[in-house]
């Protein structure tokens, strides 16, 4: 076994130059400050916040069972993980586990667990608790396949407890996204009595983290009170605060409604406004004329991608075609039209704060005569109404839509009616939608997922790993479909970091070049923070560390 701290381990893992200066480029992406804290932090006060909705496809706040965003921000400040992870370099650094080190053939990791953390029932952190929390989750995801946790999980096979704080975990099979997996909320380490109750217990609130707050009440489609551990002193490496939170409380409302939720914020009845979509330039004039700061991050994992159906008979089966409609979408124009006049322009499948993100920007050049002359060339040819037929058959493209149509949608629809491509919008419910995706009756598709490593591409592309099967069977012709698994594999079979760097850069040309991937925005998550808020920090997901911020009386 190669002895690694985890200064090691950065060696291996480290981003390129080239990402490290996108995810600074991320932070700033809005040319707006974050919080800064304007003196010395002051102590009590409950911070408001208002979220978009719950999820209640999936009522949970299981870290292991959940992958909703706004529960997986609740969760970064309730139950804590081996690991975090730097969201400026991407670096894994110290948290629950001090140093830690990876054998040469990457199945097994040794952390090393610090000595002075306790779960909020008063029971210690140690080896075994980490076994127990690792081993649940497992045989819970044996039971459940299709939740998100498991991908997390991939290869593992048992944890063994060498001492008390050094905890052994044996992988069956190489899975080098293991070690940033335990940075993430989806592996926190809950107490061994949060795993004696059920999985709908859990999902119900029964969940005892090491976190600086307790969750006090969980109020499915209403709201989370959080209350602060004053016995809390071990925050991430990435932490400001060295010791207990200096809110005493956190107050969460899901307000689906956003004139409601903007109301609210304006009229100063919140202190974090916290929606899903990003603001538009008429949101952060209103939020500026009461000095509210605007706070962004592009959200790691993949940008807002459209993915064909390239099915046999299918209209994007047609290399021609799905190169004329890369070139037919006007990134910048969505950027600005739909957003702001700052809002950063999406560079490829992934956006800018993955590790080992490479640009495709110049291969995503919108190219109008590019379009016209290969549509031409394969036979599809504009009429006098404006739309392009071929053996008398419109060219269609069908998208099916969960929720009522954004302006987004209409304004990729209008770019691809001046191409003469006509983008049905089909909206459908819940039962429908899913019953249209699985029988491949669309044309293009769109979803997404977080997680600040570019493995969480597989769980959406590859027929091997997916929770939407029929996205991935139908997103590429044969060839395509080996060079991307076989992109997959090397990504995950090594943890050195040139090598996961190279076999990534080859994923991201191949979805561009073979155009099976099309960009639209980069996922830009925004929120807006009264004055008073202060140290507000983003973490590497996406997220903030509650224990950081404070009210300031004076602002």
């Amino acid at each position: 076994m190669t002895s690694s701290s985890y200064t090691v381990t950065r060696r291996r893992l480290l981003l390129s130059a080239s990402t490290l200066v996108a995810l600074s480029a991320a932070n700033l992406s809005m040319n707006l400050p974050e919080a800064k804290a304007a003196g010395a932090p002051t102590q009590g006060g409950t911070l408001r916040i208002a979220f978009l909705r719950d999820n209640t496809t999936l009522v949970s706040i299981d870290p292991f069972q959940v992958y909703w965003l706004e529960h997986r921000v609740v969760l970064r400040n309730v139950a804590e993980s081996l690991t975090d992870q730097n969201p400026q370099t991407g670096e894994i650094i110290p948290w629950l586990a001090t140093s830690w080190q990876i054998s040469e053939d990457g199945l097994t990791y040794t952390f090393n667990l610090r000595k002075d953390v306790t779960f909020s029932n008063g029971t210690p952190l140690n080896a075994e608790a980490v076994r127990i929390a690792f081993d649940s989750n497992k045989a819970f995801a044996a039971s459940v396949p299709a939740t998100f946790g498991r991908t997390y999980l991939a290869g593992y096979d048992h944890s063994e407890v060498v001492d008390d704080h050094t905890i052994r975990v044996r992988l069956s099979k190489q899975n080098a996204g293991f070690l940033q997996a335990t940075s993430t909320t989806n592996l926190a380490i809950l107490a061994p009595e949060s795993y004696k109750r059920t999985p709908e217990e859990r999902s119900r609130g029964a969940i005892i983290g090491t976190g600086p707050f307790v969750l006090k009440e969980y109020r499915p489609e209403v709201g989370i009170k959080l209350a602060r551990r004053d016995d809390y002193a071990w925050p991430s490496k990435a932490a400001h605060n060295p010791g207990k939170a200096y809110l005493d409380a956190v107050e969460i409302q899901y307000i689906p409604e956003e004139s409601v939720r903007s109301g609210q914020f304006l009229q100063g009845e919140l202190e974090l406004l916290w929606p899903r979509d990003p603001f538009s330039d008429v949101d952060i004039k209103q939020f500026e004329s009461i000095n509210a700061q605007i706070l962004s991050r592009s959200l790691p994992g993949p940008a807002l991608n459209l993915y064909p159906n390239v099915g046999e008979g299918r209209i994007l089966s047609d290399p021609s075609v799905r190169a004329a409609l890369q070139k037919a979408i006007d990134r910048k124009t969505f950027a600005q039209g739909v957003y702001s006049a700052e809002f950063p322009v999406v560079q490829g499948p992934y956006d800018v704060t993955t590790p080992y993100f490479k640009s495709q920007a110049a291969k995503l050049a919108y190219d109008p005569d590019g379009a016209a002359q290969l549509l031409d060339k394969a036979g599809w040819l504009r009429r006098d109404d404006g739309w392009r037929y071929k053996d008398g058959k419109r060219l269609t493209l069908v998208r099916p839509l969960q929720t009522a149509e954004t302006a987004g949608d209409v304004l990729i629809q209008d770019q691809l009616r001046q191409a003469g491509i006509e983008l049905k919008l089909e909206v459908l419910v819940a039962g429908e939608f899913l019953t249209f995706v699985s029988a491949a009756r669309y044309d293009l598709h769109s979803t997404y997922m977080t997680r600040a490593d570019p493995v969480v591409l597989q769980t959406i592309l590859d027929p091997r790993y997916t929770n939407n099967s029929a996205l991935s069977v139908n997103a590429y012709p044969p060839e395509t479909l080996k060079k991307v698994e076989a992109f997959f594999d090397a990504g995950l079979q090594t943890t050195s970091s040139a090598e996961r760097a190279k076999a990534y850069a080859g994923l991201q040309d191949v979805l561009i070049d073979d155009n099976v991937a099309f960009p639209i925005y980069e996922r830009l998550w925004q929120a807006a923070a009264s004055p008073r808020v202060r140290d507000f920090q983003w973490t590497s997901e996406g997220f903030a560390l509650f224990n950081d911020i404070w009210l300031d009386a004076t602002a």
